[in-house]
């Protein structure tokens, strides 16, 4: 695999994103997971997934059953994923406070993503916070991707001006 020449070395209990194959690999994660919008927790789980791509911070992905009753809204507009298929946009409202495109998830995901179905992924730089375990997420910068960046996982990560063809 091609690493990025200023790729960091991962220490103890690290993991590098040029580690991280392409096409990505889908995860079971059993830490617990925890979004926070409004100064509350709305969404966490034990029973979430990520998705490892080259370059990429890794997204986390939750189980609708792990979302707080009534406080997503379909926000119109999609994308589509060459290897996870079509995505769908979400909004938040919680409170008497909203933020729109905040969340994504794949209503019909290609077949070596089906347990994605419907899952749902957060933008952490649109939330007050998100949780890894005991660790508090970083934003993937730039608008697009939404990965987690934790002190578990090094770069450089792709999502900054200039990475786009990383």
């Amino acid at each position: 695999m091609l690493r990025h020449p200023k790729a960091i070395e991962p220490g103890p209990g690290q993991e590098s994103v040029w580690d991280y194959p392409r096409p990505p690999r889908l995860e079971p994660v059993r830490e617990p997971l925890k979004v926070v919008f409004a100064g509350q927790i709305f969404a966490q789980t034990t029973a979430g997934f990520r998705v490892l791509e080259t370059s990429h911070p890794p997204v986390y992905y939750l189980p609708p059953s792990a979302v707080s009753a009534g406080v997503l809204h379909k926000f119109p507009g999609s994308s589509y994923c060459e290897f996870k298929g079509a995505a769908a946009y979400w909004s938040i409202n919680l409170d008497g406070q909203t933020v729109e495109h905040a969340a994504w998830s794949y209503p019909n995901p290609t077949t070596s993503f089906a347990a994605l179905a419907d899952y749902l992924a957060f933008y952490a730089s649109k939330v007050d916070q998100c949780w890894v375990g005991d660790d508090l997420v970083d934003a993937q910068e730039g608008d697009f991707y939404g990965g987690w960046i934790t002190d578990k996982v090094v770069g450089p990560f792709k999502g900054a001006p200039g990475t786009r063809f990383w």
